[in-house]
């Protein structure tokens, strides 16, 4: 994995995506699921270095030549997740069937006042999952991500639910890692992404899909230091109004020790690595990495 999604512009406008959100709350699901058609079409034409590495992932997951439908497909797939996840914001919930499994793994922790780590990727919709845990009026939810480099999404999630925007925690602010603590300690839930690189020399090779890529270390790390039960999670978009959605236990906790913390590190990375392919290659299409991920630019 590079540093290219750092440096990836968001695209579109901030028209065009306000025109989607009132189309979507307006005019109804039907209607916008219409729109994203053409705005497909427009994306798999236009956008070469997303779709050349879209090209590449699925080539490797489903050992075949990749077809401009396959292409069409995993890029609505995507915008499907972006429109639902105005209605999830909006707190419009029942419009989606949603199957979760290992639900009674966070139940555990939350009736023994533990707080966990919930350990997520880009693949599928984290906001079905954000939805499910804000459901539960008893269940504090944190998010870390680092929003520098969409700044349209970041600000129609504040105007759809203020509420959400406030559980977000900016990567490097400076009492981010307080608030991550605080949450932790009074039994909440902090949510992490795994697989983005933030610091290039903060990463470790792991064998992805065949191949070697660099995953961030930054994860394991935090983690350790946390000393809390770790929990993945992964929210499939399925097609249609339906999602499916995984968690499973990956550390009651993650232990590093000083004599062989790089080697460690790397075993707790490619277990996350492993279970991040298998989720994958169940559902290839909800892959939304659109940049070179085995790059070593």
């Amino acid at each position: 994995m590079s540093l290219q999604w750092l440096r990836q512009r968001e695209r579109g406008s901030w028209i065009a995506i306000q025109f989607m959100v009132w189309v979507a709350l307006r005019l109804g699901r039907p209607a916008a699921r219409t729109l994203l058609y053409p705005i497909c079409v427009y994306y798999a034409v236009f956008s070469g270095r997303a779709r050349r590495a879209i090209r590449q992932f699925l080539h490797r997951v489903l050992g075949r030549r990749i077809s401009w439908r396959d292409l069409f497909h995993h890029y609505h797939c995507f915008a499907s997740t972006i429109l639902d996840r105005f209605y999830l914001l909006a707190g419009q919930h029942h419009r989606f069937q949603v199957d979760v499994q290992g639900a009674e793994l966070l139940t555990n922790y939350l009736n023994r006042g533990q707080g966990c780590i919930l350990l997520g990727s880009h693949l599928g919709s984290f906001e079905i999952v954000r939805a499910i845990g804000m459901s539960r009026r008893d269940l504090e939810i944190k998010v870390l991500l680092y929003e520098e480099n969409a700044p349209m999404i970041r600000e129609v999630v504040r105007s759809l639910n203020p509420q959400v925007a406030d559980t977000v925690l900016s990567v490097g602010a400076p009492d981010t890692m307080l608030q991550v603590k605080d949450c932790l300690d009074r039994g909440g839930q902090v949510g992490i992404m795994g697989d983005r690189l933030v610091q290039h020399h903060q990463t470790t090779l792991c064998k992805f899909f065949g191949t070697l890529a660099r995953f961030p270390t930054g994860t394991m790390r935090l983690t350790s230091v946390l000393k809390a039960p770790v929990i993945l999670f992964f929210g499939l978009y399925r097609g249609g109004n339906r999602y499916e959605v995984h968690f499973e236990l990956f550390a009651e906790q993650v232990i590093l020790d000083r004599e062989h913390r790089d080697q460690q590190i790397q075993q707790w990375t490619q277990r996350y690595a492993d279970r991040l392919e298998y989720y994958c290659r169940l559902a290839p299409d909800n892959w939304f990495n659109f940049y070179d991920f085995w790059s070593e630019r």
